[in-house]
């Protein structure tokens, strides 16, 4: 009984051969992590991000040679315990003083933006009879921030490991399709650059798809691409206790099941008071100690996202995503085309 009561890493500790599989599970993430990182160096690839690249290694071992079972205690730490870590520490991205200073006007546009690309897709999940989690995972990821909003989302609405897996995986390759296809479309459009900055500040998935699309439009289109992208960001906090209130009221309705509260998200409001109030501030922090933290984040999600990738089977997957993926892309689309005329 005590046994089964002890976390992953508590039980391994305890008995040398499972500490062996859990630490083996967990340098096996960070060792696809890294040729990830290496893939995303790689012309072409470089566009999709170590993050994506990472992702889809860990899925084609999934094909090619089964789930790595001797280890699973290890990658399961990673894509749960990491993935929390990783969340928190993201945290400090978010300058909440920045988005209630000078980014209250754009907050309401996105508040708009997030509404609308949950509703939609959900939507047109029912009308392509599409997987309903995964859907939703899609559209918090495309109106919030992409993978980080999904992975928070997540275990908040109970969403299995594989479609976490596959939401991250086809919001980091639409979002880098959409990027690329923003700088493109740049020379053409009769946008200065703050106009094109807001466009895709609060169109675009990610932060760094915000940044490879914003580039182009100089400093200052830019910076309020990343601004606009901020109060997305800052929204996801708000967004996540209203479905802890939904999962709770849908659950006690149904099963009368308690929804386990996710104290990651503590950590992740203190770390952006931190971030916006105490660090650089009361406290002094240079800024190669905040970009090796920044550092820390990527490789810990990383490693999260290849736990995750590891439990995708495309073989019981693929009927499922295509879907979610085409609702998505609707979705995203006719953003882009509302966001363009409401800057």
């Amino acid at each position: 009984m005590i046994c089964s009561k002890m976390t992953p890493e508590q039980h391994a500790l305890q008995h040398p051969s499972k500490w062996k599989s859990w630490t083996s599970g967990i340098a096996f993430t960070f060792f696809i992590a890294f040729l990830g990182y290496l893939l995303a160096k790689v012309p072409g690839f470089n566009h999709i991000g170590q993050l994506a690249c990472a992702i889809i290694i860990a899925v084609a071992y999934r094909q090619f040679f089964g789930y790595p079972e001797m280890i699973r205690s290890g990658i399961a730490f990673s894509s749960k315990r990491l993935l929390r870590t990783a969340i928190i520490l993201y945290g400090l991205k978010l300058n909440i003083d920045t988005v209630l200073s000078d980014g209250l006007g754009l907050l309401s546009r996105d508040v708009g933006v997030i509404i609308f690309a949950i509703f939609m897709t959900i939507w047109l999940a029912k009308v392509f009879k599409a997987d309903k989690n995964i859907s939703l995972l899609l559209g918090v990821g495309t109106g919030v921030c992409g993978a980080a909003a999904i992975v928070a989302v997540a275990p908040i609405i109970k969403a299995k490991d594989e479609d976490t897996a596959i939401g991250v995986g086809i919001i980091a390759l639409m979002g880098t399709v959409f990027a690329i296809g923003y700088t493109i479309l740049r020379p053409i459009l009769p946008l200065d650059s703050i106009e094109y900055g807001m466009w895709a500040g609060i169109s675009l998935h990610e932060v760094a798809h915000v940044a490879l699309a914003g580039a182009p439009a100089g400093e200052d289109g830019l910076a309020i691409a990343l601004l606009a992208k901020l109060g997305r960001v800052f929204l996801l906090v708000p967004l996540c206790f209203i479905f802890i209130a939904i999962m709770k009221r849908k659950h006690t309705d149904e099963t009368g099941a308690k929804i386990e509260f996710p104290w990651f998200l503590v950590g992740f409001i203190i770390l952006s008071i931190l971030g916006s109030y105490v660090f650089g501030h009361s406290i002094p922090v240079s800024d190669h100690l905040m970009e090796g933290v920044f550092t820390l984040t990527t490789w810990l999600l990383t490693a999260a996202m290849v736990g995750l990738g590891l439990n995708v089977s495309l073989r019981d997957v693929k009927d499922r995503a295509m879907r979610p993926l085409a609702a998505m892309t609707v979705t995203s689309i006719l953003l882009s085309v509302i966001a363009y005329f409401i800057i």
